[in-house]
């Protein structure tokens, strides 16, 4: 397969994702409307009680975009909900029989998703992100402002978080075939599990292993319930990010080559 067919089938696959409505529109709608609504929410307190409530904005309504986006429940389920929709949509659509047929590669057809819902969650994180970014520095008011190396490294871990959460979905989506199994499933380790896991001093540097340890390791800002309470190096939280992906990868691909048609 050469890099026209392989760009053409990522187009394919992106082209797909942008018609699933249902999808995209609930993707944006939890990782948009709970800062719009939080910003909105504090400008107004601020205004009406100026002495009791700070500006909405400022280094301190930086950080709390991107704990909400980042940290907490919104950004994660819209990453796990476009890469379910790009592992599983073809299956439980019941149009994998029909791709196979076209004698395209069937790791070739899995490898396709992966880009094409990169795509689709980075617009939607550059989306929520520029409404981070806007709301911190025109309702700062008298507070002291977010700096270029903040922006970006806090727009290199959304992307980084949001984007290896969305990848994690597609390839547990492709093995699995199953949307419901792939959000639930994720949902339930991110969310719940992990913290979990991570405040069990007990199990030493097993921790290390846990995903999303190795994720909000690269965080500028503090991430609360999902913060790190596992110390590692860079090195390690990158190794361990890659082994994740490296190994649900495999099995995405192993099960998509392998499934009947």
């Amino acid at each position: 397969m050469n890099a026209t067919i392989a760009v053409q089938m990522t187009g394919a696959d992106l082209l797909k994702l942008r018609k699933k409505r249902g999808t995209m529109i609930w993707a944006l709608v939890v990782a948009l409307a709970p800062l719009v609504i939080l910003y909105a929410v504090k400008a107004i307190e601020h205004s009406s009680d100026p002495l009791h409530n700070g500006p909405a904005g400022g280094i301190d309504g930086f950080s709390l975009g991107v704990r909400l986006l980042g940290g907490f429940f919104f950004g994660p389920l819209a990453a796990i909900l476009v890469g379910a929709e790009a592992g599983a949509g073809d299956t439980s659509a019941g149009v994998f029989r029909d791709l196979v047929v076209t004698g395209r590669s069937r790791v070739a057809l899995f490898a396709s998703r992966v880009p094409a819902a990169l795509a689709v969650i980075w617009s939607i994180a550059l989306a929520a992100y520029a409404i981070i970014v806007a709301a911190s520095f025109l309702f700062a008011g008298s507070l002291a402002t977010p700096s270029l190396a903040l922006v970006l490294n806090g727009l290199g871990f959304l992307l980084l978080d949001l984007g290896c959460l969305c990848v994690l979905a597609v390839a547990f989506g492709s093995l699995t075939g199953s949307r419901p199994a792939t959000i639930i499933a994720l949902i339930g380790w991110t969310i719940v599990a992990s913290p979990l896991l991570a405040s069990i001093s007990s199990l030493g540097s097993a921790r290390d292993w846990i995903f999303s340890q190795a994720i909000v390791h690269f965080s500028p800002v503090h991430l609360g319930d999902r913060a790190a309470s596992v110390t590692m190096s860079q090195a390690t939280a990158l190794l361990v990010l890659v082994v994740w992906l490296a190994v649900f990868l495999a099995l995405g691909a192993w099960r998509t080559r392998t499934m009947d048609a």
